[in-house]
């Protein structure tokens, strides 16, 4: 976290404001042109993860009911898009969709249908230690039932998805257990519990403040930067369980400059340019105050957890290990998109495990927010001009002088990689080794 003053640049950052490289031809001025035969030969575009999202948005409005959901291929490089009821009128929109650029999947379950299902697990099937998600890949909702559940809570959960049918969902066991991960980004501090920042945000009336899991805003009304330190923030808005996990906590000083970055350590950050949807199979990277930079893939979507304090909805489901202490930290990607906060899981950063964020998104809307402080856009806050070393943040110094800025910088990736975008090492060393052997929260 960072919370120093820094040059002030003009340029505010709006979130979810991005236009993707790919997606501005994204409806063919020809899609409506007569069909020759060769349009269904059109060859599926090459894109960027973050243009795949842009690219799925648009055909999800396109394709009406015949969309049953969209992944990323990362080894082709290509958005894959699930439709059913292919006939009629459905195969002319398919048939724009190929030529948009997407490679056309013919699956069996429908949106609705899986909605469906997903609620019935809600009705039948709401027990402390569960999980489920759509997997379009599969086009069957992924149940995750963690070790608490046993004896006559599995045979309730294995009868409720039996019931769905083979070709509806699956179902697998975690060797952990759900919970959240108190204890993200730069960690702070607030009434005994250890939590990590997620993103610096400007709040509706203009003020400074940064996203975090929802809950460590209701386990503590303020927040240090340090363990023994003065709070320097409070929070202003907190939502768990239920629809979501994330809090807006205003930074006390009205004229702290937060700079849209992540802290990913080695004297590094990364710009945050604009917020973005997750794509499933798309890769990300998570920062939290424990466990520093991991990275992995996005699994699922719209995800359901039942955690022991309650049930959470609408989150994202990944393979990016987690540990307490990383509750709230930023999930990102290479580009410099804010993709989700740090809400809990299952396992650690030895064995792995499920995880689960608040998408950054949602929680803009909620609040209200958008990224960036209110003089600053992350896009203009070179890092040459925040005095290689100025920054100060929660957790440490967040050193800023070899970093350029985002007119200059391609994201993560030209840091060193998918493996580690920030050249710091994998795992920064953390407090706490508590047992996460279970679905918990991460503090």
């Amino acid at each position: 976290m960072s919370h120093k003053r820094i040059p002030k640049r003009k340029a505010a950052i709006a979130a979810g404001s991005v236009a993707a490289l790919g997606a501005a031809a994204l409806l063919l001025p020809n899609a409506n042109a007569s069909q020759d035969g060769a349009s269904d030969a059109a060859a599926p575009k090459t894109l960027k993860a973050a243009d795949a999202s842009d690219l799925a948005s648009q055909l999800q409005n396109l394709l009406g009911d015949a969309f049953a959901g969209s992944y990323y291929d990362a080894d082709s490089r290509q958005l894959v898009v699930n439709v059913v009821n292919v006939s009629g009128d459905n195969n002319n929109v398919v048939v724009q969709a190929k030529k948009a650029g997407a490679k056309v999947r013919e699956v069996d379950n429908s949106t609705a249908e899986l909605k469906t299902a997903a609620q019935t697990l809600k009705t039948e099937a709401t027990i402390p230690g569960t999980a489920w998600a759509v997997d379009p890949r599969t086009n069957k909702i992924l149940v995750t039932a963690d070790t608490t559940v046993t004896g006559s809570k599995w045979d309730r959960l294995e009868s409720t998805v039996q019931s769905l049918g083979s070709g509806m969902a699956t179902i697998k066991k975690s060797s952990g257990t759900f919970k959240t991960f108190v204890s993200g980004g730069d960690a702070i501090f607030g009434g005994g519990a250890r939590c990590s920042l997620g993103f610096n945000v400007t709040a509706s009336d203009g003020s400074p403040a940064f996203l975090t899991a929802g809950h460590c805003g209701v386990a503590a009304d303020q927040w240090s930067d340090s363990e023994t330190g003065q709070p320097i923030a409070t929070v202003d808005q907190a939502v768990f369980p239920g629809d979501g996990d994330f809090s807006l906590v205003k930074y006390d000083d009205p004229n702290t400059q937060a700079p849209s970055d992540v802290n990913i350590g080695g004297g590094q950050t990364v710009q945050i340019l604009q917020a973005a949807e997750a794509t499933v199979g798309a890769q990300v990277f998570r920062m939290g105050s424990t466990t520093g930079l991991n990275d992995g893939q996005v699994l699922g979507l719209d995800a359901t957890v039942n955690y022991p304090e309650g049930t959470v909805t609408g989150l994202i489901q990944t393979n990016v290990c987690a540990e307490p202490g990383d509750s709230g930290g930023s999930l990102f990607t290479q580009d410099g998109s804010a993709v989700g906060l740090t809400s809990g899981g299952s396992g650690d950063c030895t064995a792995g495990g499920e995880t689960f964020f608040q998408p950054v998104t949602t929680a803009l809307t909620a609040t209200g927010a958008t990224l960036g402080d209110a003089g600053a856009g992350a896009g203009d806050q070179a890092g040459g001009d925040q005095a290689g070393g100025e920054e100060a943040g929660a957790g440490g110094d967040a050193v800023g002088g070899d970093q350029s800025g985002a007119d200059d910088q391609s994201g993560a990736g030209d840091q060193s990689g998918a493996a580690d975008p920030s050249g710091a090492a994998e795992n920064q060393s953390g407090t706490g080794t508590e047992d996460n052997s279970g679905l918990t929260e991460t503090h």
